[in-house]
């Protein structure tokens, strides 16, 4: 049976081995990353994926920890029968997956980060960019995410510059994923600031 991809929910992206022992450093997809702790079960899909039985892997989640340093705002995941670097390669590209109807509810006012990425950024009237990234500051010694601190949108100008914006309630008017979507008040020179420099590239430090 085919699956549309939008029935599942994108919790995390494999990016490559951490480590000695099969653990992988992820592109956090989800607000909070203690939703791991959650969830034995997940599943690891190619992005794009059409039909979970043919192109999905299910595995177990056995810990998590949040990295430090310029990894900082990513996870580090390790999965049962994924103990070595070889078999973290094998892995490495692949988004980790829930089907949305076993995802975790969130309050009215949340979303998930899966939702948000890809949607248009308004200032007001005035078109700021895309949601490329949602990155999340985590403690000192990369335990847990800082719950008071907020998430920051990576978005993409028309021009190609990099603006971070803080997702706090203040700056939000609307949330629309099914438009793709975002409207915002954001301070005075906030996009001014990054858009009167060169692009920017890369990530945002120790975020």
């Amino acid at each position: 049976m085919k699956h549309d991809t939008q029935q599942y929910t994108v919790l995390a992206r494999l990016l490559r081995p951490q480590g000695r022992k099969g653990e992988l450093l992820a592109e956090l997809l989800t607000d909070f990353p203690e939703r791991f702790d959650e969830r034995e079960d997940v599943f690891l899909a190619p992005p794009g994926f059409t039909d979970v039985a043919a192109s999905a892997r299910r595995v177990r989640v056995v810990s998590h920890w949040l990295p430090t340093g310029r990894n900082a705002g990513r996870i580090v995941l390790h999965f049962g029968g994924i103990d070595t670097i070889a078999l973290a390669e094998n892995v490495s590209g692949l988004d980790v997956v829930v089907p949305r109807l076993q995802r975790v509810e969130l309050e009215d006012d949340a979303e998930y980060v899966d939702e948000l990425i890809g949607c248009a950024v308004y200032d007001g009237t005035e078109f700021v960019g895309v949601i490329e990234e949602i990155q999340f500051p985590a403690s000192s010694d990369g335990t847990r995410r800082l719950a008071e601190a907020a998430p920051i949108l990576t978005v993409r100008s028309p021009e190609s510059h990099e603006i971070l914006i803080p997702f706090v309630k203040a700056f939000v008017r609307l949330v629309d994923v099914s438009a793709k979507r975002v409207e915002m008040t954001l301070p005075a020179g906030l996009v001014d600031l990054y858009c009167a420099s060169s692009p920017a590239s890369g990530n945002y430090g120790n975020v």
